[in-house]
């Protein structure tokens, strides 16, 4: 296997870990942050009215990272109506192409989200400048999407196979496999 095929192998994984990580703890956070807020109201007749911002964003982080997770897996929504009528050489064709492009539609809304996070941070109040922070998932996940686009389109959806000095894969269920 070539070395450039071996780091982008080794990045694909890298990548993976981190989203699964940042969507469980970001799932389990909203969960806490969920259970403490029901108690709080119905124990002690208060609520935390911050908890409703970062809950709303968490949520955007689980869904970033999610979708990002099922691209690599290529369990994304699909919308091929034509692609049915095409034999399957021909839908082989297509897919490095139809990913390169959607790699460059995610990274043009990950520079779109950019600007508006800009805009955002302008604008906030300064009280709430610290709510500002946590949109930044906004440009990170588009730009993540994009990157994970643009190394399936190089990967073509292969089964991966990351070289770690033959050791196997750490996480149980990681769609990467450990071959030589």
């Amino acid at each position: 296997m070539a070395n450039w095929l071996k780091i982008i192998y080794r990045l694909k994984h890298a990548l993976i870990l981190f989203e699964k990580f940042v969507a469980a703890g970001s799932l389990l956070l909203l969960l806490i942050m969920a259970i403490i807020q029901i108690i709080s109201r119905n124990f002690f007749d208060t609520g935390f009215s911050h908890m409703e911002v970062v809950s709303r964003h968490l949520i955007l982080f689980i869904i970033f990272m999610g979708a990002a997770l099922v691209s690599e897996q290529n369990r994304h929504i699909k919308i091929d109506v034509l692609v049915h009528f095409l034999k399957p050489a021909q839908q082989k064709k297509l897919i490095k192409p139809l990913l390169l492009l959607s790699s460059v539609i995610s990274g043009i809304l990950a520079w779109y989200a950019v600007s508006f996070w800009r805009e955002e941070w302008q604008y906030a109040p300064s009280n709430e400048r610290w709510s500002v922070y946590l949109a930044l998932i906004l440009p990170a996940g588009f730009s993540i999407l994009s990157l994970h686009l643009l190394l399936l389109s190089m990967t073509h959806f292969e089964p991966e196979r990351v070289v770690q000095d033959e050791t196997p894969c750490p996480a149980a269920n990681c769609s990467c496999t450990d071959t030589k």
